[in-house]
């Protein structure tokens, strides 16, 4: 149950835009041989999810009659990269606006290895039991469109793109999705 409430916890309010730049753990340069090493890793660990995490979000888009997702691999490496900063952080924050290219992000972290990802994404696909249909930001039955979000950023009718990693570090699972183009666009409907 603790591990559960430091997820929701953590699931919090964020979803945004963002793009991010790797930071080496610590302020530290890392070698090379680190460098390509943790690459590998993450690689290896973005194909085992990459395709469960793209059906995920189709499910709920085609229960909706909504176009499908496509997998965008440089979505997933920009994912990949602010997930590990977030992860040495201890913290979730979006990636400033100004350097998301017109990306959405969703955000999630957990304790490492405790949490399938199919309860990753299912913590934002089930804010929808807090949808209600309208135009953003008047798109939550509790009134606040932040409970919400995630949710209809996966559902977002005009985003054609995903991309997203799961990145271990420092004792964190930290799951990043990025959307392009971004949902989730005042005084537009989600579909």
């Amino acid at each position: 149950m603790k591990l559960y409430a430091t997820a929701v916890a953590a699931l919090g309010l964020l979803c945004a835009t963002g793009v991010g730049v790797a930071a080496s753990a610590g302020g530290a340069a890392a070698s090379s041989a680190t460098v390509r090493e943790h690459r590998a890793h993450d690689n290896a660990a973005a194909d085992r999810h990459a395709g469960r995490i793209l059906h995920l979000h189709n499910r709920e888009r085609a229960q909706l009659g909504l176009p499908m997702l496509e997998w965008s691999p440089q979505l997933a490496r920009e994912a990949r990269d602010w997930g590990h900063q977030l992860a040495r952080k201890g913290r979730l924050e979006h990636a400033d606006a100004s350097t998301r290219s017109g990306t959405g992000e969703n955000l999630w972290m957990g304790t490492a290895n405790a949490w399938p990802v199919d309860t990753m994404v299912g913590m934002f696909i089930d804010e929808k039991r807090h949808y209600r249909h309208g135009r953003f930001p008047e798109i939550s039955r509790t009134g606040q469109w932040a409970d919400v979000a995630h949710y209809t950023q996966v559902i977002w009718r005009d985003t054609q793109e995903v991309g997203c990693a799961v990145v271990t570090d420092r004792g964190w699972d930290v799951l990043v999705c990025r959307y392009y183009p971004a949902g989730n666009v005042w005084g537009r409907m989600a579909y």
